[in-house]
């Protein structure tokens, strides 16, 4: 397994940030979901995690054929998507992507907003796992 944690500095506060990420996604689902392909929420549901308290589930599906050019869209299934499993308990999510087309593949992420510059401790790796892996960091102000 590829483990790359990446501390991201930003110019705002994580409420800020909050609002913000809530806005950008409503439209962009909004913009990409008028020609008929685009996202498709399958479930959105309050979830309730035993060690982060409250939240929300959702599963949406990207629906990607007519994004492709046409040398992939001859390989890949007419019905291509992309599933994303997000649980949101703010500020903690956790993400999971998978492919309709190569189901072994996926993608796991776990999210953390605190109002520092990631120059905090490590929140999310054991001991087993510090030692294999990088960090990387990025200020969006100044890089």
């Amino acid at each position: 397994m590829l483990v790359k944690e990446y501390r991201i500095c930003m110019p705002l506060t994580t409420e800020e940030y909050r609002v913000g990420q809530l806005y950008t996604i409503s439209k962009h689902s909004h913009q990409e979901s008028d020609r008929g392909e685009g996202v498709e929420v399958v479930k959105n549901e309050p979830h309730e995690d035993p060690v982060h308290g409250p939240g929300q589930f959702t599963e949406k599906r990207v629906h990607l054929s007519s994004k492709l050019p046409s040398w992939a869209r001859a390989v890949t299934p007419r019905i291509f998507y992309i599933t994303e499993k997000a649980w949101n308990y703010y500020p903690y999510t956790i993400t999971e992507y998978t492919c309709s087309f190569l189901p072994k593949f996926s993608i796991y992420i776990e999210t953390k907003y605190e109002d520092n510059c990631g120059n905090g401790t490590n929140i999310f790796l054991n001991e087993k796992i510090l030692g294999d892996h990088d960090v990387m960091f990025l200020d969006i102000a100044f890089d």
